[in-house]
């Protein structure tokens, strides 16, 4: 689900650069702000900056969540017609919330270098195509959590995380053939490739959210405190 370089048209993955620095720009300012108001008095804090402070106390976890997601990329798992690796964006959003997308951006650049997954041009459409699904399954998980339970709405966020994903990768690509007008994707053995490579990610939905559910229900009777709020029964 990584895009190469050279396949895309310079709209595109500017664009793509655009809204990854919004994104991540907005992520940033959050811990600028809890920095700023660590260093008032509890009387004189703004209550907005207690979001902020909590996505500040974060950043430990965040680490060790972009170190899993740079890992998962070189563990492949065979789903015919396709050999896909695991994703793990929408455990990422449940997790931590809105520093995912800068945690996703920092693994992609590591993948990009180190494996030769996506590129640099590429990163910042990249980034886009699994963060934003990422802050999304952050949201399902926030809002199901006590409808659902902890355990079915994490399933829900780590397979709508990967399927998204999937669905802006195809939609991505296929702008990029449309604004080309040729090219081997343009071909219908071309496009019926792209069709079976999104079709070989219904399983993975499915392992990414049974594998996100267990994390959250496991770090609930465990470790609670690892997912702040979200550990709350």
């Amino acid at each position: 689900m990584h895009i190469s370089d050279g396949i895309l048209p310079a709209p595109l993955w500017l664009g793509g650069y655009g809204i990854t620095a919004l994104i991540t720009s907005y992520s940033l300012r959050l811990l600028r702000r809890a920095s700023v108001a660590e260093q008032c008095p509890w009387w004189e804090r703004d209550p907005r900056h207690i979001a902020t402070q909590r996505c500040r106390d974060q950043l430990p976890k965040a680490a060790l969540l972009t170190a899993v997601f740079f890992v998962a990329s070189s563990i492949h798992l065979p789903f015919p017609p396709a050999s896909l690796h695991l994703v793990l964006n929408g455990l990422m959003g449940l997790m931590l919330g809105a520093l995912a997308y800068p945690a996703i951006v920092v693994g992609l650049f590591f993948q990009a270098v180190a494996f030769g997954h996506g590129g640099l041009t590429t990163l910042g459409i990249n980034a886009a195509i699994m963060g934003i699904p990422a802050l999304l399954a952050g949201g399902i998980f926030r809002a199901g959590r006590r409808v659902m339970g902890a355990g079915v709405s994490a399933f829900l966020a780590g397979a709508v995380g990967v399927g998204l994903a999937v669905l802006l990768f195809y939609g991505v690509v296929m702008a990029a053939v449309v604004d080309a007008g040729s090219g081997i994707l343009s071909t219908e053995a071309g496009r019926l490739a792209l069709g079976s490579l999104v079709v070989a990610h219904i399983p993975l939905m499915v392992v990414e959210g049974l594998f996100a559910s267990w994390v959250v229900l496991f770090l609930q009777r465990v470790q609670p405190a690892l997912l702040g709020d979200y550990g709350k029964r």
